[in-house]
């Protein structure tokens, strides 16, 4: 497990959370207007991305898709 470092900060009404590689890990900022439940919910996208490795992968689109589809199994 890589160590991640989570912010709650102001962002735009569409944002709800982004991830930034960094020297130590990730950098996790979520919005701040986020409910609890919504807040949840982004800390659990953002650590999919996290886990599966999507930030050594290209497509960005590619990404997002496979990010919201029910995992097999």
């Amino acid at each position: 497990m890589v160590d991640t470092f989570i912010y709650y900060v102001k962002l735009p009404a569409h944002l709800n959370e982004f991830v930034v590689p960094c020297v130590d890990g990730y950098t996790i900022y979520i919005n701040e207007s986020l409910s609890d439940d919504d807040r949840i919910k982004a800390y659990a996208h953002a650590m999919k991305h996290i886990e599966e490795k999507d930030f050594e992968k290209y497509d960005a689109q590619e990404i997002e898709v496979a990010a919201h589809m029910p995992k097999k199994g």
